[in-house]
Parts: structure tokens; sequence; C-alpha cells
């Protein structure tokens, strides 16, 4: 039978679990920058604070969930190993961490998964068994590998293991930049988002907290809006990162409580947040990156005067898919 790698709580999940695992990740995962542009401020008109984890190992926030998770693995499990699934930051992640820690790993990855993702992913030692995102359960194929092999499932966002990990991405931001007034996280599946809200709730609880997810994927939004959570199709967003289809068990009754509202930004949105990050700060970030930065740029006229921080989530973007996302926009910048 599937394992999994021991929840946590047995309780809902606390800010007290995310300073665990900040415990655990120290020394470790990298404690990423955080940037600051006095042009972006005044163009913006508030007071801007980039938390960069594009820069973190693998290139994304995921590398702190994935390897709390496997290190909390009995060794037993840890002989049997992981199957996770991914479009490729989790991929990685889980890859790495495995390598790190002696567990071997087995990615499920769609077919259109971007290539330097996969590259990557094999390049940890990972075994990649694909998919077709529009055809196929990710899910489904995960557990029936797990069967098989008795590997723990390890999935990308609702497990607590991976909301503690996410978070400390907010508990070092926080650390670094006291006293900020909002706080924004990208919305896929909600483990960042989630780990996001439990480490503000502790280091600065007046802070508010919001999400940003592609519109074309509004899940989110609705869910939040509704109260219940709401499915759709796989979204057809340049954010690959947050092409889920729903928000996950554990992660949305956090995100309902903790967090303040979730904004929604368009693929166009994506690509000048790109370019602006690049030119400005010589930041390279992935459309799902700057998710969060983009949902700034819009929101930026209610939050005049604000401190705000911003988790930069991802940087593997193919340089020439970059290229040709932000190419004419960057010329009109310039």
């Amino acid at each position: 039978m599937p394992t999994s790698s021991q929840p946590m709580p047995a309780a809902p999940i606390t800010p007290e679990h995310v300073l665990a695992a900040a415990d655990v990740l120290r020394g470790v995962a990298h404690r990423t920058p955080v940037v600051t542009s006095r042009r972006l401020d005044v163009e913006l008109g508030l007071r801007l604070y980039l938390k960069c984890e594009n820069l973190q190992r693998t290139g994304a926030f995921k590398f702190r969930g994935a390897y709390h998770a496997i290190s909390r693995l009995a060794p037993e499990a840890r002989e049997r190993g992981v199957v996770a699934y991914s479009s490729g930051n989790h991929a990685q992640a889980i890859a790495c961490a495995g390598a790190l820690l002696g567990v071997p790993t087995t990615i499920v990855m769609p077919t259109d998964a971007p290539a330097s993702k996969r590259a990557a992913t094999e390049g940890y030692g990972a075994r990649v068994v694909e998919y077709d995102r529009a055809s196929e359960d990710r899910i489904e194929i995960g557990a029936r590998i797990a069967a098989e092999s008795g590997a723990s499932v390890i999935p990308p966002y609702d497990h607590p293991d991976i909301v503690a990990g996410q978070g400390t991405a907010a508990l070092e931001l926080h650390e670094e930049v006291p006293d900020l007034d909002v706080v924004v996280a990208c919305l896929g599946g909600g483990g960042l988002l989630a780990g996001t809200a439990l480490a503000t709730a502790h280091r600065a609880p007046a802070c508010r907290v919001y999400g940003a997810e592609p519109a074309a994927g509004d899940d989110g939004k609705r869910s939040f809006d509704t109260g219940e959570i709401i499915r759709i199709p796989t979204p057809a967003t340049i954010a690959d990162g947050a092409q889920t289809q729903f928000l996950g068990d554990l992660t949305f009754p956090i995100i309902r409580e903790r967090v303040t509202d979730i904004v929604t930004v368009s693929d166009d949105e994506l690509v000048e947040a790109m370019c602006s990050l690049a030119s400005t700060t010589k930041l390279l970030a992935e459309p799902t990156g700057v998710l969060s930065y983009a949902a700034v740029r819009q929101m930026a006229p209610q939050w005049q005067g604000a401190r705000v921080g911003v988790i930069v989530s991802g940087g593997n973007v193919d340089l020439d898919r970059f290229a040709a996302l932000v190419a004419g926009r960057c010329r009109a910048r310039s």
C-alpha cells in the first residue's frame, strides 16, 4: 500500500509547524535575498520588497516543502522511495531533495512540461513518467505507481509538511522586513499561500495576505468567494506552475480563514511583470514566478504608501521562451 510522509500535525496545521519546518531547513534551503528598487517604488507609489525564491535551490520555493516532507519519512519509507506529480518545480524539488537524502524518486510529469524543468528533474536522478494533461489524471497515475512500489506519495501542495515548508519563505521575509502592510504569494493549489498566511499570522498578525492566480484559472478566487472548493478544467495560461484545477482540502480552509483576498492576473500582465523585473531589477522569473508581482502592479492604486512584500516564487523558464515572451515589451519600456 502507498504510504505518506507522516503528516506533521494530528490537528490542523498551525504557525508553530512553520517554525518547526524552519529548523529542519536551516542550512539546507537558501535564505534567499530580499531585493528593493527605488525606481519601482516610485513607479508604483509604495515600498516594494521582493523575496527572491527564484534564487532558491532548484530555482523555486518548492524545494522548501519537498525537502521538509522527505526528511520526515521513516527510514523504511525512504528505502521504498517517493512518487510525486508536477509540471516542473515540485518535480525538481522532490528530485533534488531525494538526491540529497538518498531517497529514490519517481515524478509524473505532463508531456507539455517545459523542457528545462524536465531536464533538471532527470538531472537530479529522478525517473520521469509522462502523462497527457488533457486526458489523464496525474493523481491516479501517482497512486497506481505508489501501490505497485510501496513508495510514499508527496503531492505538490495538499500535505501538511509541504505547507509548513513553503511557509518558511514568508517567515524569512517577515524576519528581514518587519511591519509589512501587505504580503502577496502566488496561488496554484495553495501550498505557498497557505504557508504564507500561517507565517504571517505568527510574525505580523496585522499584515494583510493576498493570493495571486492566473485569470484563466480562477478556481481559487471563485472558491474563496463562494466558500466551497470549485473545480475547473486545466486552465490555458502561460503560468504553467499554476495550471491546477482545484485547491486542496488542507490548503483551502487556511486560505479561507487567513487570506484577505485573491487577485487574478491576465497573461499579458504576467509578461509585463516579467519584463519589468528583468529590465529594472535584473531578476529572471518565470510566468508563475511573477504572479504576485503582477498582482501588486494591478493593485498599486489601492495600496499607495504601503509596505508590500512579494514572493517571487520561481525562475525556471527556458531562455528562448523568456525572450519570445518579453522582447517586444522590453523594447517598449526602454
